[in-house]
């Protein structure tokens, strides 16, 4: 799976303000940062289904972008929230037809959260996708999906709360816990850190 990323420069402020005049170059900007994210995300709860769920959840902001409101993390939080819905009715269709199984090696590597990186942030580090998200979807329900929201789309904490409609302190603890729980499962003895993989 090739995944485009966009420049680091790219004011995305400005494309959502220009996308949402209908500047096409604008929204495609707005896809290329969020994607990735997106796609990782609904792999996570619907596995191979992802790239229909994620074409829906497009489809979807492209046709109601104009009346959105709201800055870039309001943006990221609404098309996550699509995405999150889209994936919820896929997943009731599925469970109605046999299910296909998804690679998980296809899925691009998972960011690391800013929250607490001292210890639960790392346990992402020594870990390859496969394994992380086997880990994540894992944990009880609510902390798989808090830390799929925090550490692979990227949200912060009140936007992540809005996607799944608790309270930001619920959320925040809810990713810990997860957090905390996969780095628990972690054993340094067999998972090399990064430092020692490269030295390796």
């Amino acid at each position: 799976m090739s995944v485009v990323v966009c420049p680091p420069h790219l004011d995305l402020d400005a494309a959502l303000a220009a996308a949402r005049a209908g500047d096409e170059e604008a929204f495609v900007a707005l896809y290329r940062d969020l994607q990735p994210r997106l796609i990782r995300y609904a792999t996570a709860l619907v596995g191979a289904d992802a790239e229909d769920v994620t074409g829906e959840t497009w489809l979807h902001v492209a046709r109601d972008l104009r009346r959105f409101t709201g800055d870039l993390d309001g943006f990221r939080g609404w098309a996550t929230t699509i995405c999150r819905n889209r994936a919820m009715d896929s997943a009731r269709a599925r469970s109605r037809r046999p299910v296909a199984t998804v690679e998980l090696a296809e899925v691009a590597e998972l960011a690391v959260v800013a929250d607490d990186a001292r210890t639960d942030g790392t346990a992402f580090e020594r870990l390859g996708t496969r394994r992380a998200l086997e880990l994540i979807l894992a944990l009880p329900r609510t902390e798989a999906e808090a830390v799929l929201l925090r550490a692979v789309v990227g949200l912060d904490g009140p936007t992540a709360a809005r996607v799944l409609g608790k309270r930001p302190g619920a959320v925040r603890v809810a990713a810990h816990r997860g957090l905390r729980r996969l780095a628990d499962q972690l054993d340094p003895a067999v998972v090399p850190t990064a430092r020692e993989a490269h030295d390796g």
